[in-house]
């Protein structure tokens, strides 16, 4: 059953109604150089169908050997996780029909994963939620299905469909929650923090680049709502592969909705899974999800089980980072910004590029300005995340030295960041080229100032009576003369000392 914005029921009512209960799968495609099973190359992108090979399009004969880099970036995810790392573990092969799978089964872990009862602590608005992992298993990724024809590009209308096997047997690990109560209203927003959290996580492990919008990380939301107060949980639906932060908290709140709608029409919610439309910001269905019986799971004969030394394990432990929540909060104690601040950077996922323009020499507030306003603002417009604007914190620094060292002010750096964003090179050539330097000698500035006493005599006379704050209109008018390009201190100390 589908369901529209007008079908709808108002957030609030179904809090009233109802206790929404969440769960989080996320598939992160590791960063070795081969694949999980067999040694063809674990790039990004190619033409379709030449990184493969018999093993991986799964023809006869064809034998595994497991990657022992990925072994080693499923323990080290495991152990951030705060899992359990299994002494002795196994492939299985999870069975199910899908065109995109050439083995038609999926080399997978379930119930002997590698990792196992973890947690991570995720903060939303100043309450913490603890949200427990169930596992964190290896596995393989799928090929890539492409539906020609139609409007929506999905199988329903498409014409044909073809399949690229260059991604099916890239590495990923499986990172499954139990369900997450008693978030309440905040459960949109705790979805998003935990994935959000997750990706600084994976990305400070260095296992993956963990982007997104190229499925290096993708999420499954499950949702499911019970009668307030019931403590039972209700039918799940999985909406499948969102990739953006914002796209999982806008798909829990639309769930939520949307079951609560169903619901109170007395109907039961059919266990599915669910495609995310990012341009409407709804969901619709997708195949009835089966439960982990109907997968058939057995032990992969193929595969010898893995067994970690606890040594080998310590020695990993020893490899972890710096915990990102721990990082941030050093962050902003030596950076001195507010909770609020700190929570708007965090939020905006500009962390990273702070601390490396404070790294350039930037002062950190002034780091943060510019990220978070002139460059978040221009990500908006474009549509795109604002670590992808192409702009570097190396780059921010310099606008920011030019404007300590009055070479420009705040309002010509923005021009300084169109110069930048179109390619005009760095921020100096930029200021040269455009013709933004500040002027700051007395002879241009004093005639700019004449004319602007002459032209607003009841200015000039309330300064003159003392009214020292009015200098701002004739400052704004000086600076309007020079197009934004005079020093406004400069010219605030000659319009004082000429109506003195």
């Amino acid at each position: 059953m589908s369901a529209t914005t007008e079908t709808l029921v108002p957030f609030d009512d179904v809090l009233a109604a109802y206790d929404p209960a969440l769960g989080l799968e996320v598939h992160v495609e590791l960063n070795t150089a081969t694949k999980m099973f067999c040694g063809c190359p674990a790039a990004f992108g190619g033409e379709p169908n030449t990184h493969v090979c018999p093993t991986c399009l799964g023809l006869p004969g064809a034998m595994p050997a497991v990657n022992g880099k990925a072994v080693e970036s499923a323990i080290r995810i495991g152990l951030a996780l705060n899992c359990d790392i299994a002494e002795w573990c196994r492939f299985a092969r999870k069975n199910y029909f899908y065109p995109d799978m050439p083995k038609n089964f999926q080399t997978s872990q379930y119930d002997e994963p590698i990792a196992f009862d973890g947690y991570m602590d995720v903060e939303v608005d100043g309450e913490t939620f603890r949200v427990e992992i169930e596992r964190a298993h290896m596995e393989e990724d799928t090929g890539k299905s492409t539906h020609v024809g139609g409007a929506t590009g999905r199988i329903h209308g498409a014409d044909y469909s073809l399949v690229d096997y260059n991604r099916a047997g890239i590495p990923l690990i499986e990172i499954v929650t139990r369900p997450i109560l008693g978030a309440g209203e905040k459960a949109p927003a705790v979805a998003r923090a935990y994935v959000q959290q997750l990706r600084d996580l994976i990305v400070a492990l260095g296992v993956s680049e963990a982007r997104m919008d190229q499925g290096n990380l993708r999420a499954d939301v499950n949702l499911s709502l019970s009668p307030k107060g019931s403590g039972v949980l209700g039918t799940r639906t999985e909406t499948k592969n969102v990739n953006s932060f914002r796209s999982v908290e806008r798909a829990v709140r639309f769930e939520m909705q949307r079951h609560a709608a169903i619901l109170d029409k007395g109907e039961a919610i059919f266990q599915e899974t669910r495609h995310w439309h990012e341009d409407t910001g709804i969901t619709t269905s997708g195949r009835p999800k089966s439960d982990a019986d109907d997968y058939r799971y057995f032990p992969e004969p193929d595969l010898v089980p893995v067994a970690p030394s606890r040594e080998w394990v310590e020695e990993l432990r020893g490899t972890l980072p710096e915990n990102p929540v721990e990082r941030r909060a050093r962050l902003q104690e030596a950076w001195g910004f507010t909770d609020l601040e700190m929570r708007d950077v965090v939020a905006a996922g500009v962390v990273e590029a702070i601390e490396e323009t404070v790294a350039e020499g930037a002062a950190p507030q002034a780091a943060r300005k510019w990220w978070l306003s002139e460059l978040s603002r221009r990500a908006n417009d474009a549509g795109v995340e604002i670590t992808e604007l192409g702009v570097t914190p190396a780059q921010v620094a310099a606008v920011q030295k030019l404007v300590d060292d009055k070479v420009v002010n705040d309002k010509l750096a923005r021009q300084v960041f169109d110069g930048l964003l179109a390619g005009e090179g760095t921020p100096a050539e930029i200021v040269e080229k455009r013709g933004l330097a500040v002027v700051s000698d007395d002879g241009a500035l004093s005639t700019a100032v004449d004319n602007a006493i002459a032209a607003n005599p009841d200015v000039a006379d309330k300064i003159r009576d003392g009214k020292v704050a009015a200098a701002g209109a004739l400052i704004g008018a000086v600076m309007k003369e020079m197009r934004g390009q005079a020093d406004a201190a400069r010219v605030r100390e000659l319009i004082l000392e000429k109506l003195s």
